[in-house]
Order: structure tokens, then C-alpha cells, then sequence
């Protein structure tokens, strides 16, 4: 179970879906959320480890390691 505090321009949207529609607010929420949760992962988790740099690796060094250095 999850409670979420939204705007009200944003729930009055979602009321006025899911009154026009017959489905649940919770069927969209849950719709918007399957759609852009992978972004959002891979968003903030790519700003993670930009934060927390790796060292890096030469080119030279990955074509060497996969066998396709001249």
C-alpha cells in the first residue's frame, strides 16, 4: 500500500479519467507508473554514478581485451 500526496490540478486530471472512463484512479496511477518507471530508473541511477566516478577505461584497452586490435 502506497499513499501519494498530488497536486490538485493533477488528481482533478485522474478523477476526471477515470469518471469518463469507468476505470479507477488507481489504474492510472498505476499505468503512468509501469510507463516511466524505467526511465526514472535509469535516470537517477545513471546520476548516481556520475556522482561516484570509475575510473575509466582507453579504447585501446577494450579492443585489446575483446580481441580487436589490429
Amino acid at each position: 500500500m502506497l499513499a501519494v500526496r498530488l497536486p490538485e490540478d493533477i488528481e482533478l486530471r485522474i478523477e476526471a479519467l477515470a469518471q469518463q472512463t469507468g476505470r479507477t484512479k488507481s489504474f492510472y496511477v498505476r499505468e503512468a507508473l509501469q510507463e516511466h518507471l524505467d526511465d526514472l530508473e535509469d535516470y537517477y541511477l545513471a546520476e548516481a554514478r556520475r556522482k561516484q566516478p570509475q575510473p575509466g577505461i582507453s579504447l585501446d584497452d577494450v579492443e585489446r581485451e575483446l580481441g580487436l586490435a589490429d
